[in-house]
């Protein structure tokens, strides 16, 4: 019964990005999605700490604990269903230039798909191994992530693909890597104007 009711928590909150992405912008979900998943993780890891301790043994679970668990991670995937899990798709898509659009979701694809492998092939190593701190690995990556998209990801919202470029020579990091315009013409073909 759990399954079900965290997949229709992931389904409705899903739907819910879909309708508020471009209304509060790709930035504020993906933070508020990132904090809202950092805290229940370090929540679980508390809770399954003082419960089951490092032997893994927790004696008779109440009712109250597994649906606080339960509650937990039900905001933990939606915190993930209306940020991380569609914006992960939707960002790369628009922030990269018509030129090298497709090579880069390539690279995006191949990339998620490789660790989302990895960390299945070590999940139930590591469980085993870190117990209750896997969800304070998990928690630490959760807040990295969020920091970088605070410090480095520009807003896409309702920036037309073609601006993307002028979006990044005006980031404050990005600049330095990005070529500045020089004020060539192209014709509708990318050939210089003469």
């Amino acid at each position: 019964m759990s399954t079900v009711i965290s997949n229709a928590v992931n389904a409705v909150a899903t739907l819910a990005s879909i309708s508020t992405v471009d209304k509060v912008g790709r930035r504020t979900l993906f933070i508020e999605g990132g904090a809202q998943m950092f805290l229940t993780q370090v929540i679980i890891g508390i809770a399954i700490a003082v419960k089951f301790g490092v032997s893994g043994n927790p004696g008779e679970l109440s009712k109250g604990f597994v649906d606080g668990l339960l509650a937990c991670i039900c905001v933990y995937v939606a915190g993930f269903a209306w940020s991380w899990g569609p914006l992960g798709w939707l960002v790369p898509s628009e922030i990269f230039p018509l030129e090298v659009r497709s090579a880069a979701q390539s690279i995006n694809v191949a990339t998620n798909m490789i660790f989302t492998f990895v960390i299945a092939q070590v999940f139930t190593t590591m469980l085993c191994h870190l117990k209750f701190g896997l969800f304070f690995f998990f928690a630490f990556w959760v807040l990295i992530m969020n920091i970088f998209i605070y410090k480095y990801l520009p807003e896409t919202k309702g920036v037309p693909i073609e601006d993307m470029h002028t979006i990044w020579q005006k980031h404050p990091f990005w600049k330095k890597y990005v070529l500045q315009d020089k004020g060539i013409a192209m014709d509708k073909e990318g050939h210089d104007d003469v």
